[in-house]
Parts: C-alpha cells; sequence; structure tokens
C-alpha cells in the first residue's frame, strides 16, 4: 500500500515533533489558540492563507519551509503521486477583488498550482496593478463571463467553456464580465521556480480578509445561473 501523502496537519505535527515543543509551546510561539492548533494536527480544521501567514511569520520561516517534510536524505524520482482537491483543504485567501482556493497545498515541489478562483472586480481601476509572476498558465472559465487584460495584447472576454494560456511574465488581470457580479475560474499556474506557490500567495500581500465561507463555491446549478442572469448549460453546472 502507497504511503498517503502528508496533510497540513501532519506537516505542523512533524515540525513541532523535530523542535520538540510541546503543543500549548507552540501555541504559544505562533499566536494560534492551542484548540485551533490541535484540530488542525488531527485534520478537522484546516488555517486560512492569514493563520498561515502569521504561523510562518512568528516561527520565523517562509512559506515553503512551513510546507516542506524533513529529509534527510535525496529525494528520489516521483513517479507517481496524488493528491484529492478538496475545498475544505485549500489554502483560501479572500480579498475585496477575488476569493482564492490553493488546492492540494500539502503536495511539496509541484510542478503545477492548480487555484480555485471567484473574480468580482470589474474594472482595471478597481483591480490596481495587473499582476506578473514567473512560468505560465491555463485559465478555464467555469462560471459567468471573464475580461482578460494582459500588458502586449487587447483585452479578450471568455465565455463558460473558454480557456486561455499565458506566459505568466506579463501583467495580466481577470475581470468580472458584463452582466455578471462574479465569475469562477480554475486556474493552473506553472514554473520551474520551485517556490512558486509562496510566489504567488506573496502576490496579495498583507490586504487579504478572512476567508469567505466554502460554502460560496458550493452553490447549486440554478443559484449559479441567478448571478449571470442566464441560464448555464448542463455540462457547466457539472464542472462547477
Amino acid at each position: 500500500m502507497k504511503a498517503q501523502q502528508p496533510t497540513i496537519g501532519s506537516l505542523l505535527r512533524a515540525l513541532r515533533a523535530r523542535n520538540r515543543w510541546t503543543l500549548k509551546e507552540m501555541s504559544t510561539r505562533s499566536g494560534i489558540p492551542l484548540s485551533t492548533l490541535s484540530k488542525v494536527e488531527h485534520d478537522r480544521l484546516t488555517l486560512t492563507y492569514d493563520k498561515l501567514q502569521m504561523l510562518s511569520q512568528r516561527l520565523n520561516m517562509t512559506m515553503s519551509e512551513l510546507f516542506a517534510e524533513p529529509n534527510d536524505t535525496p529525494e528520489p524520482a516521483v513517479t507517481a503521486r496524488r493528491s484529492i482537491g478538496r475545498i475544505e483543504d485549500a489554502v483560501r485567501v479572500t480579498t475585496p477583488n477575488y476569493d482564492y482556493h490553493y488546492l492540494c497545498p500539502e503536495l511539496r515541489r509541484k510542478r503545477m498550482i492548480p487555484i480555485l478562483a471567484r473574480v468580482r472586480a470589474k474594472s482595471l481601476e478597481e483591480f490596481g496593478d495587473q499582476v506578473r509572476h514567473s512560468g505560465e498558465e491555463y485559465t478555464h472559465v467555469l462560471e459567468g463571463r471573464v475580461v482578460l487584460h494582459t500588458e502586449f495584447y487587447d483585452p479578450i472576454v471568455l465565455e463558460v467553456g473558454e480557456s486561455v494560456y499565458i506566459d505568466s511574465n506579463m501583467g495580466h488581470a481577470y475581470l468580472a464580465g458584463e452582466g455578471c457580479d462574479e465569475a469562477v475560474v480554475l486556474c493552473i499556474c506553472s514554473s520551474a521556480d520551485e517556490a512558486l506557490m509562496e510566489s504567488l500567495l506573496n502576490l496579495h500581500g498583507k490586504e487579504t480578509a478572512p476567508a469567505l465561507p466554502v460554502a460560496r463555491l458550493n452553490k447549486t446549478p440554478k443559484q449559479a445561473a441567478s448571478r449571470t442572469g442566464r441560464k448555464r448549460p448542463a455540462a457547466t453546472a457539472a464542472a462547477a
């Protein structure tokens, strides 16, 4: 039987064991309540991005070090590994412009970062500066309508079921299109940079707000259709 991939709880438990800290000591060092840490370590609760950021800052570690497993021997070539992308396990970032759910956060050295995002900004003025980061990305529209602004191309409108592949080093911004208050996209970011996830999280800066309830990304097809003002194809509803 193959060993299961580590969870955020098991990684934090291993980190505490390596430093020979009690749960109370780690709570004092991190500023996170002891009962919360206990639930996380037993995989009964996950931490939002702001809590993970506070944890790494209090422990004087980078985000990538926080997620790293102890490794005393050279890592063999990975031939098969798996992680189930459950929303409740995602690292969540919420801002006035969008909600990001970083899926499968427990996997180390990912070549791809899957992100489920809800886009609310409707203008570049509202969005702010276009973002840039290493690598490439593929974005598929699951719900609503998206307007993609890029540094070197005219804006394009993407409907449900349409997608785009871009160089992420180019400035870019995803906006909610005309006729819908919000849009939902699945974005896959890829880079040779092993610190890609940390780089992506740092793009959000310090303006992140507490994560919204998971239920917002679990609306029924009927509720989702009312957002856009039009009926959604059955295939789209299943994908969302």
